[in-house]
């Protein structure tokens, strides 16, 4: 009998056709939940002017939506580690799908409210399994890109979110944002149904799949000759219990710690440049357009910052990329303000910022990823992800705040504080961090 350890097998191959497949629809999985969670934002004045209420009503739908995200972030993360990142994603899915084609029928603020908390509970569970997911079918060296591209997808969802939102709402109202939102998701769901294996890895740990990880691999891989006498050698290593509380165990409290911190430090920038960055543009003198253009191209930068600082992490490892992208992003903040008066250069130094900054919230994921086991993986990165939306209650707040007491040029010096602490942070991991 043939003895083929699983991991070592996917290293040693190419990505086939049928991993390329099943990604691509975890893309597409995550750039709608980038859209379903915008949703909301680009259905907000619409719905203030339908339904009559005030702009202070809909802060409590955004809080509410915000809370489902905290919690589903935490829930689901760790279930998937207990239970398989299929079932966890399939059920996900299909639940804020048909939340999303019920939004529509709802018919006051208070059940808004409700039906945007449970949704995002759901959508909170999307993130940290499809990056986990997606980790676990690729060969080792295209892991981290693969990540950080998925976790991207969530970045373009919210930029597309726009432009799909002008072209339906004259057609269909605001109602159509949400029915575009539930309805896609399904049609996902219906391909993950029928087309999604569980993650090898994940099947690994338990010796009884051994038949089911061999069919899967036919499939992945064709051309090599495996049959019933190939024995697939698992997961190796001491067994982890699927709890939470592991993440503070066997020397890896540390890390926990330090990338919550980096976490929460990078999103209280980045929710205080995507939220404020439009407003304190249009102040300083230029026009709505180009006001609202700021912002896209912030998010502009932040996608094409995954992908370049995917394929170098690759390379040379996250701290040599990480540490260096941070210096620049936090000089780039620094330069905002000065750069007010020269439109050209205000749109450079913010490509900058976002290819720092919002490029480096999914590296700093995927090194979340990357550093626990299988058996942790999700739940590290959903309560990594979990903490980190602290941030982003933090990181409006901070600029409003400033905004009110500073003028532009000190508001954006001040702004680069946090990207100088996530410099210091990511030092004292390197050093200190115990590889398991």
């Amino acid at each position: 009998m043939k003895e083929v350890a699983l991991n070592d097998l996917i290293d040693q191959q190419r990505v086939g056709r049928y991993q390329k497949f099943i990604l691509f629809t975890c893309l597409l999985l995550m750039i709608m939940d980038g859209y379903d969670i915008q949703a909301m934002a680009y259905a907000a004045p619409m719905i203030i002017e339908a339904w009559g209420v005030e702009k202070t009503m809909l802060g409590v739908v955004f809080s509410a939506s915000l809370f489902g995200l905290f919690v589903g972030s935490f829930v689901l993360s760790s279930l998937s580690d207990r239970f398989g990142r299929r079932p966890i994603l399939l059920i996900s899915t299909l639940i804020f799908s048909v939340l999303m084609l019920w939004t529509p029928h709802v018919a006051n603020i208070e059940q808004l409210a409700v039906i945007r908390f449970i949704t995002g509970i759901f959508l909170g569970g999307i993130m940290p399994n499809a990056m986990a997911y997606s980790s676990e079918i690729v060969p080792n060296k295209y892991r981290i890109l693969t990540m950080m591209v998925i976790s991207c997808g969530y970045t373009v969802g919210a930029m597309l979110g726009g432009g799909i939102s002008a072209l339906l709402t004259p057609i269909g109202g605001w109602q159509s944002i949400f029915y575009f939102g539930g309805i896609i998701p399904l049609i996902i769901f219906f391909i993950m149904l029928f087309k999604l294996p569980e993650s090898l890895y994940f099947l690994g740990e338990h010796k009884k799949n051994e038949k089911t990880i061999l069919f899967w691999l036919k499939k992945f891989y064709p051309a090599l000759e495996l049959n019933t006498a190939t024995q697939i050698i698992g997961n190796i290593g001491p067994k982890i219990k699927k709890s939470p509380l592991e993440l503070f165990k066997n020397k890896r409290a540390f890390f926990t710690y330090s990338i919550w911190v980096i976490s929460i430090l990078n999103m209280i920038s980045l929710y205080f440049l995507a939220n404020w960055l439009p407003t304190l543009s249009k102040e300083s003198g230029l026009s709505l357009n180009q006001a609202l253009m700021i912002g896209s191209t912030l998010q502009l930068g932040g996608t094409i910052g995954s992908i370049v600082m995917g394929l170098k992490i690759d390379k040379i490892g996250f701290y040599k990329v990480l540490v260096p992208v941070f210096i620049v992003a936090a000089v780039s903040v620094a330069l905002i303000g000065y750069s007010v008066s020269h439109i050209a250069l205000l749109f450079v130094v913010i490509f900058i910022a976002g290819f720092a900054i919002v490029g480096g919230q999914p590296a700093i994921n995927a090194l979340s990823a990357s550093y626990y086991p299988v058996s942790l993986r999700t739940t590290g990165v959903g309560w990594s992800i979990g903490i980190a939306r602290l941030g982003s209650v933090i990181g409006p707040l901070f600029g409003g705040y400033l905004a009110k007491s500073l003028i532009i040029t000190h508001l954006f010096v001040i702004a680069a504080i946090p990207s100088l602490c996530v410099i210091f942070m990511l030092l004292v991991q390197a050093k200190y961090k115990v590889d398991l």
